[in-house]
């Protein structure tokens, strides 16, 4: 009953909190970038080792500053489900190359807390690191650390949608993108 009630709780006070931004903001005037990603791959669960591989479902989102600078730094929600074992919830920070984000190559880095509701409730950390090729293909390793439930490793391949479509400024002579989430200057003279 204890898990139940704290999940409500804290899904309220997110709603509530969200609520109260979206009600006070202002207009704003610059634009950020944005991740949807899915993968699958393979994982550890408890172990670093790999005698137990699991298949593993990836889905995660997030947003981050402007997508025109050099380094991009964001926040990123993310659910993973180990097959047969449970799913895994983490809140992360990113920090993201302007390729990356561009969906042309480049790299992104996301660290943060991890929970694990399944079997022995766990908690720790996790950090991922993403290589992004053009057309929103992403490959990827992350590692989670904390108690002895909550350890492992793992390799993903996935695509991001929002790279693919809004934020590709790669592949232009095979799908033109009309409407690219930033021109440079000189794009906006045309």
């Amino acid at each position: 009953m204890f898990f139940s009630q704290s999940i409500v709780k804290a899904s309220l006070t997110v709603l509530l909190a969200g609520g109260a931004v979206f009600l006070s903001s202002d207009s704003a005037q610059a634009d950020v970038s944005t991740w949807l990603g899915v993968a699958a791959g393979m994982g550890t669960v408890e172990r670093f080792d790999l005698t137990s591989p699991v298949p593993t479902l990836r889905l995660g989102t997030g947003m981050g500053t402007d997508p025109s600078h050099p380094f991009i730094v964001g926040g990123m929600l993310r659910v993973d489900t180990l097959f047969g074992r449970g799913t895994d919830l983490s809140l992360m920070l990113r920090l993201a190359s302007h390729g990356y984000v561009n969906g042309d190559w480049g790299l992104a880095i996301d660290a943060g807390p991890l929970v694990r509701f399944w079997g022995a409730d766990s908690y720790g950390a996790g950090a991922v690191a993403t290589v992004g090729a053009p057309w929103g293909i992403e490959a990827g390793v992350n590692a989670s650390y904390g108690d002895v439930h909550a350890r492992g490793f793992g390799c993903f391949l996935g695509v991001d949608l929002a790279r693919l479509t809004v934020y590709r400024r790669s592949g232009a002579s095979w799908w033109k993108n009309s409407f690219p989430a930033y021109r440079t200057p000189a794009e906006e003279a045309h």
